[in-house]
């Protein structure tokens, strides 16, 4: 089998190629090799390639701050990807295809744990709006395809949060756990307490990522079974000060957290139903413990070293 992976420079796509089986070929072109911006050079890469299967891993991404900040470029880029990929997909025949979507996809209103049938039923969270938005038209739109064509598999995949190596270390664009872990060891130098935004008492849910890269390559032996929507996650959350105290604990910081309650938070809990997940037989194995030390060893190998 022949597959590509699209956004394989990112967290999800580098830990798909470091965790992909030896029978399977893999196609993992950076930017300047294809332009997924551009339909007709995505049209083209896929005719001369001619990939057995697409998992659509590709996107901007960013934190809280990012988000609110920047919310015309995650709605339009993302779409445009979308689109991109799984219009040019259908149009070369290629058959299955996976797309990854996102927590943020669910309604602020919605009851946890997050059920996929709770999609669209309520407004978005308003700090990733436009994210959610592009994820939901990447969604629907692999759903009217395969709803349309008998053979054609294309499946959407909502993963909980996700860490680990290969994460996004900066101080505007991070997601939770790398911003936690770079916080965390500036104070250890500064002997700065560690500010904590908002009250620290919302709940998230975050798998490491090599855990759910496995997960992905052992869903793709059984493609044709998966619902047209199926989470992957933990089924248990943690606060966001466990999060802190635990980094805290795994890196050695002592020192005092303060919180700042002007900060947003985001959602009040995003924790995902993993009961059709569970008929699969697939599970994450990593404590957050060794996640959390496993993603400051990068840290520290490839990002502050290499500063």
């Amino acid at each position: 089998m022949r597959v590509l992976i699209t956004g394989a420079a990112g967290m999800v796509g580098k830990n798909l190629v470091e965790t992909c089986p030896a029978e399977i070929s893999i196609l993992t072109p950076n930017k300047e090799e294809l332009d997924l911006l551009s339909f007709e050079t995505t049209l083209e890469y896929l005719k001369a390639y001619k990939p057995d299967m697409i998992i659509h891993s590709a996107g901007l991404v960013g934190g809280i701050q990012e988000n609110i900040n920047r919310p015309v470029d995650f709605l339009r880029t993302n779409t445009i990807l979308a689109d991109n990929v799984i219009n040019s997909a259908r149009a070369c025949d290629i058959k299955n295809l996976l797309n990854l979507g996102s927590s943020c996809m669910y309604p602020i209103t919605a009851v946890n744990p997050l059920k996929e049938s709770s999609i669209l039923t309520g407004p978005f969270e308003p700090t990733n709006e436009g994210y959610a938005i592009a994820k939901i038209y990447a969604y629907k739109l692999c759903q009217y395809i395969s709803d349309s064509k008998a053979d054609f598999h294309y499946k959407t995949i909502i993963p909980c949060n996700l860490y680990g190596k290969w994460d996004k270390f900066d101080p505007v664009k991070s997601h939770l756990i790398p911003a936690i872990i770079m916080k965390i060891d500036r104070c250890l130098k500064t002997k700065e307490n560690v500010v904590i935004w908002g009250t620290g008492e919302v709940r998230r849910e975050f798998m490491y990522a090599a855990d759910f890269a496995k997960i992905i390559w052992k869903l793709v032996n059984s493609f044709s079974l998966l619902p047209n929507v199926m989470n992957v996650g933990l089924g248990h959350d943690y606060s966001i000060k466990d999060y802190y105290f635990i980094a805290a604990e795994v890196l050695g910081y002592k020192g005092k957290f303060e919180f700042d309650t002007s900060k947003p938070e985001g959602m009040k809990q995003k924790l995902v139903d993993t009961s059709l997940m569970k008929k699969f037989g697939v599970e994450s194995t990593y404590s957050l413990r060794e996640g959390i030390r496993e993603t400051y060893k990068n840290y520290l190998d490839y990002y502050k070293n290499g500063d």
